[in-house]
C-alpha cells in the first residue's frame, strides 16, 4: 500500500484510491479524477491518498484499517465498493450501481453475495453513500437497506479532451458507435439485431470498441460492416464521437454511463436503453425499451435519415465536469465533518 501524501499528518480526508485491473474504465476514471482534483478544488481541506492494487485480501481487510488508524484522518472516502469491514473512524463509500443485484444471472455467482453481505455491511456503517445518479437511490434502499437520507448523488464528469472536441464531417459511409465492454448486461445482442433490421437501402457501419471476443460471428449487412476497434484512447474516441451518426448504448442498466455523457459533450446524438440513461441526461437522449430491437432499429433509422443538431445537449453536457464532480464531493465531506464535530 502506497501513500501519495506521506507528509500529511491527521488529514481531514483520506482517499482510498483503488488501482485494480478488474475495475471498469469508468470506475478507474472516477477514482483517479477525484484523487487528482480534490486537493485543488477544496483547498480548505487537507488530503492524504492511499493507493492499493489488490482487493478482497488481507491488505484490504487488515492492512488498510491499520494504515488508516495510523494516519488518523477525520474522514475516509472509499472510492469503490472494495472496502474493509472494520474501517476506523467516520467514512463515506461510493457505490456506482447495483447492476449485479438487479441482474444476478448475468454475473458470476460470487458477485451478488459479495454485494448483499460485504457491501451491505460497509454501507450500514458509512456516514454517507455516494452514488452517481438518482436512479440508484431506490436500488440502494431496496437491495442494501440504505436509507435515502444517507445517500448523496454526485453526477460524474467528462474528460476535458471531450470538451475540446468538435463535430466533424461524417465519413463517406456513416457509422453507429458502441463504447464499452462486452459483458452480458451491455446487451450487444439487441444492438446487433437492431442494426441488422435497418432498411437494406441504408448504408451504415457499426463500430464497437474492444476486441472481437464474441462467441458467435457478428452479423452482416449488404451495405455495412461491424468493426471491432480494440483499445481506443480518449483522443481517438473524441474523434469517433465527432463523426458518428449516434452513440448507441443498449445496456440494460448503468450506474451513470460515461460514454453517453462523453458523446453528448462532443455533440453527438445518443440513443440508449431507457433504464440506462442517467437522470440528468434524460431530456437529451433518444430512448427505447430494454431488449426491444425493433424500437432501437426505428431510432437508429431516424438518426440516419433525419440527423439533427444537438447544441442543447452539448451545452448542458459540458457543465458536467470532473471539477464539478470533485467540488460536489468535497461538499459531502464538509457536511459529514460538520455532523461529526457537533456530536
Amino acid at each position: 500500500m502506497e501513500s501519495l501524501a506521506p507528509h500529511v499528518s491527521a488529514p481531514d480526508v483520506a482517499l482510498d484510491l483503488p488501482r485494480m485491473r478488474h475495475m471498469s474504465i469508468g470506475m478507474r476514471a472516477y477514482a483517479e479524477e477525484l484523487a487528482a482534483r480534490l486537493p485543488r478544488v477544496a483547498p480548505d481541506l487537507s488530503f492524504a491518498t492511499l493507493v492499493r492494487t489488490s482487493a478482497l485480501d488481507a491488505a484490504e481487510q487488515i492492512g488498510l484499517p491499520v494504515a488508516l488508524a495510523r494516519l488518523r484522518p477525520r474522514l475516509t472516502h472509499f472510492l469503490s465498493v472494495y472496502a474493509p469491514l472494520a474501517a476506523p473512524g467516520p467514512f463515506a463509500i461510493t457505490v456506482h450501481d447495483l447492476i449485479h443485484l438487479r441482474y444476478p444471472r448475468l454475473f458470476k455467482r460470487s458477485v451478488g453475495p459479495y454485494y448483499a453481505t460485504m457491501v451491505r455491511a460497509v454501507c450500514a456503517r458509512a456516514r454517507r453513500v455516494i452514488t452517481d445518479d438518482e436512479r440508484t437511490v431506490d436500488d440502494l434502499g431496496r437491495y442494501l437497506g440504505v436509507p435515502a437520507r444517507k445517500v448523496a448523488v454526485v453526477p460524474l464528469g467528462a474528460d476535458d479532451r471531450f470538451r475540446a472536441a468538435e463535430r466533424s464531417q461524417a465519413p463517406a459511409r456513416p457509422f453507429f458507435l458502441f463504447v464499452g465492454n462486452h459483458r452480458p448486461h451491455k446487451d450487444l445482442a439487441t444492438l446487433f439485431a437492431a442494426w441488422e433490421r435497418l432498411d437494406p437501402a441504408l448504408a451504415a457501419d457499426l463500430f464497437v470498441t474492444g476486441p472481437n471476443d464474441l462467441a458467435q460471428a457478428p452479423p452482416r449487412r449488404d451495405r455495412g460492416d461491424v468493426r471491432f476497434l480494440g483499445d481506443v484512447d480518449a483522443a481517438r474516441l473524441a474523434a469517433l464521437y465527432g463523426e458518428t451518426v449516434a452513440l448507441v448504448h443498449p445496456a440494460l442498466c448503468e450506474g451513470f454511463g460515461l460514454p453517453m455523457l462523453e458523446a453528448a459533450t462532443v455533440g453527438a446524438a445518443v440513443i440508449a436503453c431507457a433504464d440506462a440513461v442517467p437522470s440528468v441526461l434524460r431530456p437529451f437522449v433518444r430512448t427505447f425499451p430494454a431488449r426491444d430491437a425493433e424500437s432501437l432499429a426505428i431510432e437508429m433509422t431516424r438518426a440516419l435519415t433525419s440527423p439533427g443538431v444537438h447544441d442543447d445537449a452539448r451545452r448542458f453536457a459540458r457543465t458536467l465536469t470532473w471539477d464539478r464532480c470533485a467540488e460536489r464531493t468535497a461538499d459531502v465531506y464538509r457536511e459529514v465533518l460538520l455532523e461529526c464535530s457537533v456530536r
